[in-house]
């Protein structure tokens, strides 16, 4: 019986769920983002985001803690070194799980799992719209008194 076991073992043992999470942790800090099942981000998030937490404290203990769980030194140095700075005002919420629709040979829910602070297209402010006119009307823009003007400057 399953009682108060509310995370997701993804049909693997304990062994091999970690070693699958803290795999896609490492490419997720390599990569920024990454494209995988929807089960497997939303324990991804479980298990990336107190690791990227404690990158805001580069301490020794901090990063002996790291590596016990990611066992990958070059994604420890990327997470206290360059993560760590971008994140360090944000209390929480590191990564963004995207739908993109299902896998089409088993239908399985896919998804992108990415960093907050990484995706450029999000952070981007959009340039502000020229304000114009509001057309109310089907008939035109112009009033009637213009329209034979223009289709003379048009036929010349």
């Amino acid at each position: 019986m399953r009682h108060n076991k509310s995370f997701n073992h993804l049909s693997r043992k304990k062994a091999h769920r970690d070693a699958l999470l803290a795999n896609m942790t490492i490419s997720l800090i390599m990569h920024k983002r990454i494209f995988t099942t929807l089960a497997k981000a939303k324990a991804l998030r479980v298990y990336a985001e107190p690791l990227i937490n404690r990158a805001k404290e580069d301490s020794t203990h901090n990063r002996r803690l790291v590596f016990a769980h990611l066992q990958n030194k070059e994604a420890v140095t990327e997470l206290f070194r360059e993560i760590s700075q971008k994140i360090a005002e944000r209390n929480g919420g590191y990564t963004r799980i995207l739908k993109t629709g299902n896998r089409l040979g088993d239908n399985a829910k896919m998804c992108f799992i990415e960093l907050v602070d990484y995706n450029e297209n999000l952070l981007e402010k959009p340039a502000k719209k020229a304000t114009g006119r509001t057309r109310r009307s089907r008939r035109g823009n112009k009033p009637a008194a213009e329209a034979p003007a223009a289709e003379e400057a048009k036929a010349e």
